[in-house]
């Protein structure tokens, strides 16, 4: 490791930046903590009904007692597997289709009005077709969590290659470049924000499509606890089941986060 030495104003300015950082994490957690006891003591005192809007208390004996009977990791790596799963392939697929139909203009205006449509298109419309396709099990599951995500890569990252700069793109022609070289030197280097922007969004599509998927059809995973707590009046269960993946939902956001750190890091070298 390399010794770095700062200017006494760089250091003013670092230290400026970790206390605010650790004020607002400070305030985060604070906020957290204030809405739970608020939300507790209004259920406590009555005020509400906690047969209707559970309680943190309540939340954290139910989430215990799935654990005791072994049942809440089955839950979690269901939907998890299906999550992961639908968000890898709506990107890795996205991101080729985007490719594609920036290498043909052609295709790209043919194909246009089909990604438009579909992106308005209401995807759980689709779900006594996707029963019929796929099944009962899971990989119904993981196609809706793809179709649902799928057409937000796709116009993300088209968008991200359609505005790379025209002007570095001339200057690469002009020095004899091929359109592959422009694609891997200038286009995809070019839209890394876009694709950090495109997964940040799709983390919160994936979890849409998988936990949609699992209302149409499941026997596991958090969404079947969801749609089997409201239709049996357990809304403990419920929102326990809400709250896990909130959990989820904001460490998948977080290594996401993370990616996004390592690429700037190693774009600054």
């Amino acid at each position: 490791m390399k010794n770095i030495t700062y200017s006494k104003e760089h250091a003013r300015f670092l230290r400026r930046r970790k206390k605010n950082l650790a004020l607002i994490w400070t305030l985060r957690i604070g906020v957290l903590g204030l809405l739970l006891g608020l939300w507790e003591l209004v259920t406590a005192c009555g005020w509400v009904d906690p047969f209707i809007m559970s309680s943190p208390s309540r939340i954290a004996k139910t989430i215990a007692s799935l654990y005791a009977d072994g049942s809440l990791f089955y839950h979690i790596g269901v939907t998890l597997w299906e999550t992961l799963a639908g968000f890898a392939i709506a990107v890795v697929l996205g991101f080729g289709i985007a490719l594609l139909l920036w290498w043909s203009d052609t295709l790209r205006k043919v194909l246009e009005p089909y990604i438009v449509v579909l992106n308005a298109l209401p995807k759980i419309a689709l779900g006594p077709l996707i029963i019929i396709w796929f099944g009962t099990g899971s990989e119904a599951i993981v196609f809706m969590t793809v179709l649902v995500g799928i057409i937000v890569a796709i116009i993300h990252m088209l968008s991200a290659f359609i505005e790379t700069d025209p002007n570095k793109i001339l200057l690469m022609k002009s020095m004899g470049a091929s359109k592959p070289q422009i694609l891997w030197k200038l286009v995809i280097p070019s839209s890394y924000p876009a694709v950090i922007s495109m997964l940040k969004v799709n983390v919160g599509m994936a979890w849409i499509g998988s936990i949609m998927g699992e209302y149409i059809v499941s026997r596991a995973g958090l969404g079947y606890l969801i749609v089997y707590g409201g239709q049996v009046f357990k809304l403990d269960l419920v929102m326990s089941a809400t709250f896990i993946l909130c959990l989820l939902a904001a460490g998948m956001y977080a290594l996401v986060v993370l990616l996004e750190k390592i690429l700037v890091k190693n774009t600054d070298r």
